[in-house]
């Protein structure tokens, strides 16, 4: 069993060739599909890959793109575009492959940052924001009220740590008489 493409594998009508990209066409060995073998195998389910492309949607706006895709997609999401420190680290994370960490890591905290963004804009809009609402603390409280007892309790300890641990102590004079 190996983790070589084979690209006869498969038909590929769109004329480009991916041979290139570790792990394109794995699905295609039957030796290396979990089904199999309870899935009954057609080329028929690669002929179903042949389906006309939708018309090109307009790029208005950065559209971060995957190392693996060299075109963009016919349709893309642009509800938020990258920008601030969020947007700097989600460039730099789309310079990864999307199997590496480099990638997936730098994206999960450009999101912890963004909400961070998210509620200064929103302050400096003059909108305070409704945390507990939006976090889901309200249905937690009603359906899970003891995590919720736990994570406050386990809040309440690392603050009163970290305050004590960074508080400055008070030096003790030696008197010699």
């Amino acid at each position: 069993m190996t983790d070589v493409t084979n690209p006869n594998d498969f038909e590929n009508l769109r004329g480009t060739e991916r041979t290139d990209i570790k792990g394109w066409g794995i699905d295609a060995d039957p030796e290396n599909d979990p089904t199999y073998p309870m899935k009954e195998r057609t080329n028929e389910e690669h002929k179903g890959y042949t389906w006309e492309r939708p018309a090109q949607q307009q790029e208005e706006q950065e559209i971060l793109r995957s190392v693996e895709r060299p075109n963009l997609t016919a349709v893309f999401g642009t509800s938020t575009p990258p920008s601030g420190l969020s947007g700097i680290i989600r460039r730099m994370a789309f310079k990864y492959s999307e199997s590496s960490y480099g990638r997936w890591l730098p994206l999960m905290l450009a999101d912890r940052i963004g909400v961070v963004e998210g509620i200064v804009q929103d302050l400096a809009h003059g909108k305070i924001p409704n945390i507990i609402a939006e976090r889901g603390w309200q249905a937690e409280w009603k359906y899970n009220r003891k995590a919720v007892l736990k994570k406050a309790a386990a809040a309440a300890i690392i603050t009163t740590a970290a305050i004590a641990i960074l508080m400055p102590r008070k030096k003790k004079k030696l008197r010699l008489f």
